[in-house]
């Protein structure tokens, strides 16, 4: 091989690899389902690369390597049986053994129950949801409000409630398990059982306006007693009430869209900020939550998330806007 051609390979090699695993890599499975989906992905794997080398070496072996006439019966045998009963017989196994697989998935929860809502371009969150029809009014949830962050007990099989009030959305952790779609009107459920703690990346997996590919998410996984640390915590108000940036926050009208709980900001528009410090990003994974970057936020809305609905404070003197980003960034 020349060194010219090898340098490109090598790159494409280490790109491919680097693909293999992270925080949002199908082929480094953190849950149960994830697992197993790998595991079939493999199996489809090798039976179509099986059906490939038998159909490719009848068609070398009737076209090349004995090009001399066959009869019309020789002929007709290698089509159906290389060609017809072959595939025939490697893709009803494939069938067999990922059906198999459908009874493990739909088991039901022994853990927590979740609910998320896929809004642009965000995601609601609800911690131990009740299972009643009020879950199911444009996902105005009872239970623990949060937002852009899902917390999960490891070795638990978690029922999370899936719906939207605008448009299609899904909800994709591709180490943990398969994407399911957030529908208006309508809740769909998502069981996932995460076999190792860490930090994962979830994702919108269907387009659903402007800023889409800016509608991240982390998924947390971590032991059962650090869960219900982090439930009760998220329940608990916010933790600085006495703030010069609480007051500019309130004079500029942010509570009519956010909430903070213990203070009178009660919006429901927008995420709930009653506990944003505690979280790992900002505009829904696109920025670290640092003081620096919620004013950024703040004042370049749009520059920093198009099409978010969010409007832009940059109107407001700088010192305001960075009272209000220490207060936010107080609220762990």
């Amino acid at each position: 091989m020349s060194r010219r051609l090898a340098r490109p390979l090598a790159v494409l090699s280490l790109a491919v690899l680097a693909g293999c695993q992270g925080p949002q890599s199908v082929f480094d499975p953190a849950g149960m389902e994830a697992e197993r989906v790998l595991g079939l992905f493999w199996v489809m794997l090798a039976g179509a690369v099986a059906i490939w080398l038998v159909v490719m070496g009848i068609s070398v072996y009737a076209t090349k390597a004995h090009p001399e006439a066959h009869s019309e019966k020789s002929g007709l045998r290698l089509i159906l049986w290389g060609g017809v009963a072959f595939p025939v017989v490697v893709l009803t196994a494939l069938l067999v053994f990922g059906l198999q697989m459908m009874p493990a998935f739909r088991a039901p929860a022994d853990g927590p129950r979740i609910a998320v809502s896929g809004e642009r371009f965000w995601w609601r969150v609800h911690y131990d949801t009740p299972d009643q029809p009020g879950v199911a009014k444009a996902l105005s949830m009872v239970g623990t409000p949060s937002a852009n962050e899902v917390w999960l007990p490891v070795g638990r099989r978690s029922e999370i409630l899936l719906g939207s009030p605008d448009v299609i959305h899904s909800f994709w952790v591709p180490n943990i398990a398969g994407k399911t779609d957030t529908i208006p009107g309508r809740i769909n459920r998502l069981v996932v059982e995460p076999t190792r703690e860490g930090i994962y990346n979830g994702i919108c997996a269907e387009f659903c306006g402007t800023a889409h590919a800016q509608m991240g998410f982390r998924v947390r996984v971590v032991s059962e007693a650090d869960y219900a640390a982090k439930v009760a915590a998220e329940a608990a108000p916010a933790a600085v009430l006495d703030h010069p940036g609480r007051e500019a926050f309130e004079r500029n009208g942010c509570g009519a869209c956010h909430q903070v709980r213990g203070t009178p900001s009660a919006g429901l528009v927008g995420p709930d900020l009653t506990h944003l410090a505690a979280r790992q990003t900002l505009g829904a994974g696109i920025l670290p939550v640092t003081p620096d970057n919620i004013a950024r936020f703040v004042a370049l809305t749009e520059h920093e998330k198009p099409g978010v609905q969010m409007p832009a404070f940059a109107m407001l003197p700088e010192a305001e806007i960075a009272a209000m980003a220490q207060w936010l960034g107080a609220l762990k």
